[in-house]
């Protein structure tokens, strides 16, 4: 890593740290129960999130009504978990990931909270670093949709860079690709050891629980097949029921 490139990652995660502190605060005084979350960049070019009042530079990215119904329970939760699986579904198809991996990887890192901030600024439902937000070209990181394509689309990095084996890019999301290769397999670290355990185990609970979806492929033709892997068949039109 280059000095630019540390300082201004240092700076980032400074500045998310202080806002999620301020998230915190807020969110559990009860004086503002619903925050709106903003994001400002200043003229370094270094973003950061807040639930400050605006001032003509800020971006409201996640407004109050939409974040009830993303975290509340009951009917309004069932519509939140409608409304990942659709996302979930597209990405999977996109980037020829399972939906259960992904769902696994939302489950372990931050249990469905997509304002979910780390120790180390990990931000939203796949706790995405800034850097890898910036890479994956995610704008908002605490937007469901973005969150889950830059997590998704991160994956299908790591999969590709370690030929498939999904053990070793699930190591490499947690602890990094760079110490995956130095240490030829999953380093020592029993974070990193716990967390692929955690999301390969979750996602074949998953893989068992759920009836297998059903796809009808259309190609250029007219001709239709059904399958229940449409992996291969990314390029046609699908649509599944």
């Amino acid at each position: 890593m280059d000095v630019n490139r540390h300082t201004w990652y240092i700076k980032t995660m400074n500045k998310i740290i202080l806002s999620s502190i301020f998230i915190l605060f807020i969110s559990t005084s009860g004086a503002v129960s619903h925050a709106d979350i903003y994001k400002y960049t200043d003229g370094n070019g270094i973003s950061y999130f807040t639930n400050v009042p605006p001032g003509k530079d800020h971006n409201k990215i996640i407004p109050g009504g939409r974040k009830d119904i993303l975290r509340s329970e009951g009917k309004s939760r069932s519509k939140a978990n409608r409304y990942y699986d659709q996302i979930i579904e597209s990405k999977s198809i996109k980037y020829n990931i399972k939906p259960s991996v992904i769902n696994a990887v939302i489950t372990v890192e931050s249990d469905w909270d997509p304002e979910a901030i780390s120790k180390k600024g990990a931000i939203g439902l796949m706790q995405l670093m800034p850097s890898t937000a910036k890479d994956m070209q995610i704008e908002n990181p605490f937007d469901p949709e973005e969150n889950i394509e830059g997590g998704t689309r991160y994956l299908r990095y790591l999969l590709n860079r370690f030929n498939e084996d999904i053990n070793l890019a699930l190591a490499a999301y947690n602890a990094g690709p760079g110490l995956v290769e130095r240490f030829g397999g999953i380093p020592s670290i029993s974070e990193t050891k716990n967390f692929v355990k955690k999301v390969i185990s979750i996602s074949k609970d998953n893989d068992h629980a759920k009836t297998p979806r059903i796809y009808k492929v259309t190609y250029e033709d007219g001709s239709t097949i059904f399958t229940n892997t449409p992996f291969p068949y990314m390029k046609y039109k699908l649509s599944s029921f």
